[in-house]
């Protein structure tokens, strides 16, 4: 069975603005399954954007997860993404879904994996999925180098990754939470 590979995630926060972006690539193999898929979603009545990387399904299970800990919690994003990360780690089924999220608000920047991680980032940039290094890196360069505010941080940090990454293309899904 051929890998599935896809997505690039990128989240920057600056000025009290945080964006998110993901891509809408989907590869089997060398081929291009999909150039749209939505792999960002806004939850918690917009005050949280959640991007995952890897298994479409999986990613969408653990979205509906976080939202139900957002709920519990009050909104507290730390604390419901600790709680997800717990029972990911821990829970029998949860333990085989395949994907990485990133979830931002207006305070926090963070990723949660299958191994239990729960990280926020030194400088305010999170990014994941096939091409997340290349987005990273141009963001980390625009964001140090720059005054651009963090829409067109991530804007031309998912361009330049969609230009080197052959499974990150140019369909670009960006959310912004303040």
């Amino acid at each position: 069975m051929e890998k599935t590979r896809s997505t690039t995630i990128l989240a920057v926060k600056r000025d009290g603005k945080t964006v998110i972006a993901g891509d809408g690539q989907v590869t089997l193999g060398h081929s291009v399954m999909k150039s749209n898929a939505r792999k960002i979603r806004k939850l918690n009545d917009g005050k949280v954007a959640v991007g995952f990387a890897g298994s479409a399904a999986d990613g969408l299970a653990l979205m509906e997860r976080l939202e139900e800990k957002l709920n519990k919690h009050r909104g507290n994003l730390k604390r419901a993404a600790v709680e997800l990360a717990k029972d990911w780690r821990t829970d029998k089924y949860l333990r085989r879904l395949e994907a990485v999220l990133i979830a931002v608000d207006k305070d926090n920047m963070l990723l949660l994996t299958g191994n239990g991680d729960v990280i926020e980032p030194e400088e305010p940039i999170l990014a994941t999925g096939s091409g997340g290094d290349f987005a990273r890196s141009a963001a980390l360069a625009l964001y140090r180098n720059t005054d651009l505010p963090a829409r067109k941080i991530v804007e031309e940090a998912m361009k330049i990754a969609g230009e080197i990454c052959i499974y990150t293309n140019q369909n670009i899904v960006i959310e912004e939470v303040e």
